[in-house]
Order: C-alpha cells, then structure tokens, then sequence
C-alpha cells in the first residue's frame, strides 16, 4: 500500500513539475518562408547544420548566431541563423527551449528556406537573406487583455511600467513593476543597444495605444518585445486561468479517484486473504 501512495504522490509531483517547466514552450507565433528547397541540395544540408548549432550552443549561452556553408556550398547556399532565449531562463531551460523550438520548425516548416519560432523563453529564425545585425520593428505579434475600464491608479502604474521598459538602461533584458503591473521586454542581441532602445520605444507605444485599458498587453515586433499584466505576471489569455483550474480540477479528481480504488482494492485483497487462510 505505501508502495502504490508512493507512486501516486510521484505522479502527482511529475504533474506538477511538469506545468511549471511547460510555460517556457508555450507557443506565441511561428512562420515559414515561401520559397522551398530541393531535397539533399547543399542548402537542406545547412538548414540542418543551422538548427544543430543552435540547439548545440544553447546548452551554453542564451544568444547565437551562425552563418553556414557547409563544403560544396555555394554563395545562394548560406543560411543564416540565430536563437535568443529569455534573460531570466537557465542554460538548461534554454537548451530545452530551443530544441523545441527547432522541433516545432521542422514540423511546420518542412523545405522552407527560412522559418521563425517564437516560444515564452526563446526565439529561433533561420533564412538564406541575411537578418542577423538588422534592426526590424515590424510587428508580428499582439495581444490584449480584456478592458479594465478606466482606472486611474492601474493606467498610470502600467505608463510607468512601459517606460521603465524602454528606459535607456543597457540591457537586452527588462524586467519590471510598480504595484500589481508588471512587465518584461526583450531585445535580439544581434542589435546595437542603440537599435534596442529604438525598438523597444517602439514596441512600448504600440503596446500602450493599441492595447489602450486592458488589463495585459502583449506587442512582438520583429527583433523586440514588450509586455505587460495588471495581474502581476505575464498573461497570454484571459482564459488561461481558467483554463488552467479546470485541468487541475479534473486531474485531481481522477488522482483522487484512483486512490479510492487503490484503497478498496487493498480492502478486498485483505478479506479474500483472510477467507484463504481459514
């Protein structure tokens, strides 16, 4: 009996390990380029290369970039490359961020000269034109909470948030509060902090006007991102919530109702023992 409790209670902590370690792959936006390959060309043999050396160097770093051209390679046949994993992740979280990243790519990018993943904790892009150094505010990316009406304290709270966000403070990475507001923001690192700040500027205001009296707003532009949660931490969606409590609602209940049949299986098992021993 404390054989099987124990494996319900391993059951039970793998679960929940598993929520808290799940949020970094949470999927945010993902895109291919148009033009495709041909099969075992040079070009398909770099994208491989590509997407090796990123996962490879992630177990290192928390930013990138390659060029690649394997022997045979010509001039058209140089794919580009590169990964950013959030600021605050571990080098094991970003490996494992962006494998699966570079997973998810070779699912729904088959023969693609180029794709984009964008992950919570990382962001993974390939292509055979050069990207890497090029500032690129355009958007690709919003969301926004529902409206909060107008509250004084919480829009006002949020303004200083964002523009602590996109404060010149030479950093990549940007985290914030004031109160229950909180925020994140996010620069590739292949950008100039100069170039940074002006995407950032950037991404703020459109964050602020687009998203307008929401209670969390989230605004990706190419090479940047802002976001921001009345909540206190980074939302995606306002059913998450929700979403998340009726999951763990019904696995507690299958949990729980497992463990009742563990137990009168054990109560049977006792009394068929007893009759057999008379």
């Amino acid at each position: 009996m404390f054989q099987q409790a124990l494996r319900l209670s391993c059951l039970i902590s793998t679960f929940f390990f598993h929520l808290s370690s799940s949020a970094t792959d949470s999927f945010i936006y993902g895109g291919c380029s148009q033009p495709r390959f041909t099969p075992g060309s040079p070009y398909e043999s770099n994208v491989n290369s590509m997407l090796t050396s990123l996962v490879n160097s992630a177990s290192f770093s928390n930013f990138n970039n390659f060029k690649i051209s394997v022997p045979g390679s010509t001039q058209s046949d140089i794919v580009y490359g590169l990964f950013q994993c959030r600021g605050d992740l571990s080098t094991t979280d970003c490996r494992d961020c962006v494998a699966h990243a570079v997973s998810r790519l070779g699912v729904i990018c088959p023969g693609s000269t180029g794709g984009a993943m964008q992950l919570d904790g990382c962001f993974v892009k390939y292509d055979g034109a050069s990207f890497l150094g090029v500032e690129d505010k355009m958007e690709v990316y919003k969301k926004c909470g529902s409206s909060i009406g107008y509250n004084s304290d919480i829009l006002t709270r949020r303004d200083v948030v964002l523009a602590y966000m996109a404060a010149d403070n030479g950093q990549y990475f940007r985290v914030g509060g004031s109160g229950s507001v909180q925020g994140v923001a996010q620069c590739v690192q292949d950008l100039s902090l100069s170039e940074c700040q002006d995407c950032l500027e950037e991404a703020g205001g459109r964050v602020k006007s687009e998203c307008g009296a929401s209670a969390w707003g989230d605004v990706y532009l190419g090479k940047c991102y802002v976001r921001y949660s009345e909540r206190g931490f980074h939302s995606r969606s306002d059913d998450d919530d929700g979403d998340m409590d009726k999951t763990l609602a019904i696995i507690i209940g299958i949990i729980a109702g497992v463990a009742v049949i563990i137990v009168f299986l054990s109560f049977l098992t006792r009394i068929c023992d007893r009759k057999d021993g008379k």
